[in-house]
C-alpha cells in the first residue's frame, strides 16, 4: 500500500494505522458476509444483532474481571465465551421453552445490554472509557494483533464454511429433509451459530458492537437483489461489502468521522441504488418511453395484422 501512496498520490495509504484500518475492513467485509448469507437465508438474522449485544456483556465481564480481581483477560476472548453462550441459550429456549425465536432473540439481547451496563456501573463507571472502542469502534485501535487474528478468521472462517458448504445449504433451505437424510442438523447449528458469534467479535474493534451486525446483514440484503444462485449470491454480498468497507474507512478519515457509521451507511448507499436500479425496469411508463421497447411494439402490431390476428385490448 506504501508504493501504491505514492502512485497515485494519496498520503493516506502510506500511513501504517491507515493500512491496518483497511486491511481490518476488508476482512471483515469478507467473513461477515460469507457467514450473513447463511443467517439471511435461514430468516435468523437477527441473531447477529443479538450476539452483537451481548458480547458488548462480553467485553464488560472481562473488563469488570480485571478492574475487580486485577486479572488480566482478554476482552475479547470473554466476549467470544459469552456469545457463543448466548447463542446456545436462544437454541434453548426456542427448542424448550416454546417462544418464538425472535421472542427469545429480544429476550437474550435486552437481557445481554442489560448486564453489561450493570457491570460498567458496578464498578463506578471506571471501565466505561475502556469499554467506548467497542461499543462504537475505531481505526485507531486497531493494532496489528488485530489485523492478523481478522486473517486468521478469513481462512479459518472460509475453511469451514467451504467443508462443511454443502451440509449447510441444506440445513439453512430445507431442515426437514436434511434430518430425513440423516444430516446432523443441530450440529451444523450450533457451527454456523459458532460462527457468527466469530465474526461478531472480530469485528467489533472496527466496527463497535452497535454496527457490527449490519455487515452480516446489508451487503446479503443487496446482493439477494440480483444474486441467480445462493453462490452468486455469496459473491456479490463480498463484493457489495468490500465497496462499503473500503468507502467508510476512507471517508472516516477524510471527514473524521467513525469507521464503522461511515462503512454501514455506505452498505446501506449500495443496497438503496441496487433497489432503486433493479426497480426502475419493472416500471411500465418507463418501458413505455423506451423508443427501442416503442418500436418492438409497433413491430408485434404489423405482424399481428400480417398475420390475420387481432390484437388484443
Amino acid at each position: 500500500m506504501g508504493l501504491l501512496a505514492e502512485i497515485v498520490d494519496v498520503p493516506m495509504l502510506g500511513y501504517p494505522y491507515m493500512q491496518r484500518a483497511y486491511l481490518a475492513a476488508v476482512c471483515v467485509a469478507v467473513i461477515g458476509p460469507l457467514v450473513g448469507t447463511f443467517l439471511v437465508h435461514r430468516e435468523i438474522s437477527m441473531i447477529s444483532d443479538t450476539l452483537a449485544h451481548t458480547a458488548f456483556a462480553g467485553v464488560a465481564v472481562g473488563l469488570f474481571l480485571n478492574a475487580t480481581f486485577e486479572l488480566s483477560l482478554s476482552p475479547l476472548l470473554t466476549a467470544f465465551v459469552v456469545a457463543v453462550v448466548t447463542a446456545l441459550l436462544v437454541e434453548l429456549l426456542v427448542e424448550h421453552a416454546g417462544a418464538y425465536t425472535d421472542t427469545s432473540l429480544a429476550i437474550v439481547l435486552t437481557g445481554g445490554f442489560a448486564v453489561g451496563s450493570i457491570l460498567i456501573t458496578a464498578t463506578g463507571g471506571g471501565i466505561a472509557v475502556g469499554i467506548d472502542a467497542y461499543l462504537f469502534g475505531s481505526l485507531a485501535t486497531v493494532s496489528k494483533g488485530d489485523v492478523g487474528r481478522l486473517v486468521f478468521m478469513c481462512f479459518f472462517v472460509g475453511g469451514l464454511v467451504t467443508l462443511a458448504y454443502r451440509p449447510l445449504l441444506y440445513v439453512t433451505f430445507d431442515a426437514t429433509a436434511a434430518r430425513a437424510v440423516r444430516l446432523g442438523v443441530r450440529r451444523y447449528k450450533r457451527l454456523m451459530v459458532v460462527l457468527t458469534a466469530l465474526v461478531v467479535v472480530s469485528a467489533m474493534q472496527i466496527m463497535g458492537v452497535i454496527l457490527v451486525a449490519a455487515m452480516l446483514v446489508v451487503p446479503v440484503a443487496t446482493a439477494a437483489l440480483v444474486a441467480r444462485s445462493f453462490k452468486h449470491s455469496i459473491l456479490l454480498a463480498i463484493l457489495a461489502a468490500e465497496f462499503a468497507a473500503i468507502a467508510g474507512v476512507t471517508l472516516s478519515y477524510v471527514y473524521g468521522i467513525a469507521a464503522g457509521g461511515s462503512i454501514v451507511v455506505a452498505a446501506i448507499a449500495v443496497y438503496t441504488v441496487v433497489l432503486i436500479v433493479r426497480k426502475l425496469p419493472a416500471d411500465a411508463s418507463l418501458r413505455a418511453l423506451n423508443p427501442s421497447n416503442r418500436r418492438q411494439a409497433g413491430r408485434s402490431r404489423d405482424v399481428l395484422e400480417a398475420d390475420g390476428g387481432d390484437e388484443q385490448q
